[in-house]
């Protein structure tokens, strides 16, 4: 099974940019990936996926601040700018099926997860 691990989470102030990897231990071409965060004491929420044609999802509060890319058969990226202070969670690459972007930015089809990486913007 593939894992997943996450790195380039940090501190910035609102306007900054971050960006986030994830690499997995094996060619992800048959999966779905995607990004997605939780808030302390929220739900875990989409927040941009990629499938294995290429075809990318983002979540309306993202569209044109971040952006889902893979840059080879097993790196995952989020370039994420303009941040906002609501901006702040922890994030989690995540890997599924490759039917897990049907149907919009849905957290269940997704099985494999990574350990997470904090983003903390500030005001």
């Amino acid at each position: 099974q593939v894992q997943l691990v996450e790195s380039g989470g940090g501190s910035v102030q609102s306007g900054g940019s971050l960006r986030l990897s994830c690499v997995a231990s094996m060619a992800s071409y048959s999966y779905s990936m995607g990004w997605f965060r939780q808030a302390p004491g929220g739900e875990r929420e989409g927040v941009a996926t990629i499938d294995q044609n290429g075809r990318t999802t983002h979540a309306d509060s993202v569209k044109g601040r971040f952006t889902i890319s893979g840059d080879n058969a097993n790196t995952l990226h989020l370039q994420m700018n303009n941040l906002k202070p609501e901006d702040t969670a922890t994030y989690f690459c995540a890997a599924g099926p490759g039917s897990a972007c049907v149907g919009g930015l849905r957290v269940a089809p997704f099985n494999v997860w990574g350990q997470g990486t904090q983003v903390t913007v500030s005001s």
